[in-house]
This record gives structure tokens, sequence and C-alpha cells, in this order.
């Protein structure tokens, strides 16, 4: 059976250059209503998170958690899915550095106005924020991390780093750990900790 993943690899494939009979064949037939736009898989990995500890099930509910590959895909995207393509809502979370880049995309593609919130350095950056350097750390402690974090924070480059930055930089330094650590620093959240951008996002879901 069809199901959103499939729509999700149709629809990269699709701004990718192949042909979009296949996304829009499935966005009908999954009745899909919303586009929740995303850089990477990290970013997807803590949305994903989030739903499933809030007891939402975002297939059913018509909405498609879609990583991009990039914050300069999204005006292709957005060309395809918006106004212009299959005429779905657009949401996400956007870098504040990227902002400017995100308005002209949406503009280009005749989606401006559709809402995207903001994390402050990136959703890395927030969620280190919300939790706090020490819960952080030792999270990384028991996913078995501890020894990595001690050689890399012994690094010339980390000394003067605030501590904050160093975890930050640390999550991207392996394949794999930002999407990891996206979706357990999600699951250590409590109820009132999660970070403003990701709960107005949800929000608006």
């Amino acid at each position: 059976m069809a199901d959103m993943r499939a729509f999700r690899a149709a629809v990269t494939a699709w701004a990718a250059g192949a042909p979009g009979d296949e996304a829009r064949e499935l966005a009908g037939r999954l009745d899909v209503r919303t586009a929740v736009l995303l850089e990477g898989l990290s970013d997807a990995a803590a949305v994903d998170a989030l739903a499933a500890s809030r007891g939402r099930d975002l297939p059913a509910e018509g909405v498609c958690v879609l990583p991009m590959g990039g914050a300069m895909s999204v005006g292709r995207f957005a060309g395809l899915l918006g106004p212009s393509g299959l005429d779905l809502r657009l949401t996400g979370l956007c870098d504040e550095a990227e902002f400017g880049f995100y308005s002209r995309g949406l503009e280009r593609a005749g989606a401006q106005g559709q809402r995207f919130h903001i994390c402050a350095a990136d959703l890395e950056d927030e969620l280190i924020r919300a939790l706090g350097v020490d819960r952080v750390k030792e999270i990384i402690l028991a996913e078995g991390d501890d020894r990595p974090l001690r050689t890399f924070l012994r690094q010339p480059a980390q000394q003067g780093r605030a501590p904050d930055q160093q975890l930050r930089r640390f999550l991207g330094t392996k394949k794999g750990r930002k999407i990891h650590y996206g979706r357990v620093l999600v699951e250590a959240l409590g109820p009132d900790r999660v970070p403003a951008p990701l709960d107005a996002l949800f929000a608006g879901l």
C-alpha cells in the first residue's frame, strides 16, 4: 500500500528532475494537504520524534515531513508543492541565517505568505539551549559517545568556544550523528521545554 514515505521519495525524485506523475498520483491517493519543508534528515528526525511523543500521526493527518537536502532547494520544492504545483499548504523550519533565501525562494515560487518558523542558528542549537549543556552531555554519555566527545573537546579548534557551540559542532562531526541526536534530544524534552520554533510548527499543523 502506498504510504507517505513513497510520496516523499517521489517528490524528492521530482525535485531532482524526474517526472512528477507519481507524486501527483500519490498526493491524491494519500490526501496530502500539508508539506513540512525541512533542510535535512536531522530536522525530520526531530519532527518525527515530537510527533510520536505527542501522539500525532502526521501521515494520517495528510502531513508530509519532507527533508529537502539543504536550504537552497526551498524554491524548487515550493514551486512543485505550493500554489503553482500541487497546491499544498507549506510550512517548516528555517535557520535565521537562511531567512532571506527562504523569503526569495518562496516568492519566486508564488508561495509567499506560507508560514515558516525560524531557529536562531539551527534546530540543534535550539534543542541544546532548551535542554541545557549539562543535560545534553548526560544524554551523550548515555548514548555511548562520551569518549568521542572528550576527544573532540581536546581539539585546539574547540578551545575558547562556548560549551553550547562545542556541542552543536560535535553533533555534526560524524555521519548520522545529527540524525540520531535529532531524535534523542527531542525525546529527552519535557512537555514545557520544546523549543519555540518547533512548538509553533506543531501548533500550526
